[in-house]
This record gives structure tokens, sequence and C-alpha cells, in this order.
């Protein structure tokens, strides 16, 4: 099968349009990647070709080792993915000792990986570890209304999980972990991306203060709904504060700890605990 025909590759150029027009990717703004399966990588055969030179990733991912990564280009605009997937995409592969990738498929009209290709790597590596390899999408957008809080709250993980887990019910079971909150970092390096990974060990989605939203999922599908429902709930908070500082009523701890018990998750004890009962907030 070709490669732009593959069940995956198909999602992944779906999602990329789907968040262009949700307005989370302005310019080149935003970032995908991929976890290929080698069973996916076997039937594409002789499509990969293994001529680049290795480069360096910036960092170590000695549990990716071998593995293969589809991701979206440094500088390319996600609206344009749709329209020319191969010179937009890129399939990768990481060298034996984790320091190295090449580039096997696509950038057709030339360029490398995103350019926050560390924290996509150091991400998939945590989540490969801890999911047993269930997790495969890393995906990194700029959604308005979650950037404007970081303006506005605490810049603190149990404070923003709180906060929006309030703003709609399905908040608690989408994500019951709560969110990882990294304060502004210089984007697209090492140190950066530790922290990210850091928050991954505990959480699916890490906000990055006056940036954007990393979520990280099984596929395509659930990676985008989660960064959907975060969005939705920071819309909602932003429009409650646009109105008042104080809400009138609100979905109590009572609220959530029943909500928890009904849908068999186990919510964040920091930001269940955050607010005494009653207490205006």
């Amino acid at each position: 099968m070709k490669c732009l025909e593959t069940t995956w590759m198909q999602d992944m150029i779906r999602i990329c349009g789907d968040g262009f027009r949700q307005g989370w990717h302005e310019r080149n703004g935003g970032n995908l990647s991929y976890r290929i399966s080698q069973e996916a990588i076997a039937e594409l055969g002789d499509q990969l070709h293994y001529d680049q030179p290795w480069q360096s990733i910036g960092t170590e991912v000695k549990g990716l080792a071998g593995e293969f990564f589809a991701v979206t280009g440094s500088g390319k605009y996600m609206r344009n993915v749709e329209l020319k997937p191969e010179s937009h995409l890129a399939i990768i592969e990481i060298s034996p000792d984790g320091l190295q990738y090449r580039i096997v498929w696509g950038l057709t009209e030339g360029g490398r990986p995103t350019s926050e290709l560390p924290t996509h790597l150091m991400n998939h590596e945590v989540k490969k570890r801890i999911t047993q390899g269930r997790h495969r999408v890393i995906y990194h957008a700029h959604p308005a209304n979650l950037i404007a809080l970081t303006f506005l709250l605490p810049l603190d993980s149990a404070v923003f999980t709180r906060e929006l887990w309030e703003m709609a019910t399905e908040c608690p079971v989408v994500f019951p972990e709560g969110l990882g909150v990294v304060k502004w970092m210089v984007p697209g390096g090492k140190p950066i991306a530790e922290e990210t990974s850091v928050f991954m060990e505990q959480v699916n989605a890490v906000v990055w203060a006056h940036h954007g939203l990393f979520c990280s999922g099984t596929d395509f599908d659930e990676t985008f709904g989660l960064m959907h429902t975060i969005e939705k709930s920071a819309e909602i908070l932003i429009k409650v504060l646009s109105v008042s500082p104080n809400k009138r009523q609100t979905i109590t701890t009572a609220d959530l700890i029943a909500l928890a018990a009904d849908f068999h998750v186990t919510l964040n004890p920091e930001a269940l605990q955050l607010y005494d009962e009653g207490a205006e907030h």
C-alpha cells in the first residue's frame, strides 16, 4: 500500500486540517507526530529510502532506538498538509544510540522535521514506557482560550486542572489525572523538552505558558479530542471571567467525587482538594 493511502497517514493528514480549521495553527504554528508500528513500516517496503545523513536530535531517547515516526515539517503550514502531504510531512528513523534521526520518506521539497522534535521524542519515550506502547500520538497546538488563561490564572497545575474541570462535566472524565503547566521557556530545545516530559510521567496534557498545549494519546482521535475538550473548557472559563471574577455556582468537590465514582476514574487529589467546599473562587 502506498504511504499516503494508509489509514494512519490519512488520519494524520485529517487532524492537521481539523486543527487549522479550529484556529489552532496560525501560519506555521503547531506540530504533530506519530510512532509508526514495525508492521506498518514493513508494509511500506521500498517506498522508504535510507540514504539520507543522520542528524542530531538534540537530546537522547534510547527508549526509541530503531523506532519510526511520522512528523510534520519545520516551518510548514498545517493548512497545506492536506494539499501537499508529501512535502509537508516526513517519516524519520531513530538511530540505535537514540541520539540521531534520518529522513526516510517525505519533505520532498526540502526541510527538516518540526523544531519541537526534542519535546515530541522525549514525550514519546515517556509514554511508550508508561503505557506499554499504547500511546502513539503527540500533538502540539496553539488554542487561543487556553493560552489566554496563562495570563490570568496562577501557573499552577492544580489550579489549571480544577478550574477547567469545573467548566464542563466531561472534563474530569476526559482528563482525570489533570494537566501539567510549564512556565514560559524558550521553545525548541532540550530544557523545555525535559520539563514537559517530567509532567508527561503523570498526565496526558501539558500547558506551555503563553504558547500552547501538548497532548498525548493512543490514536489521533483520542489526542485531538483531548485538545478539543481542554480548549472548549478554557473558552467557557474565559467567558465566565469576562462577566465576573467569581462564580455564583459551580461543580463542587462533592460533585466531582460523585462523578468520579460513577465513571470509575481517579481524580488528581491535589486538584480535587484545592478549594474548601463552598469557598468562593
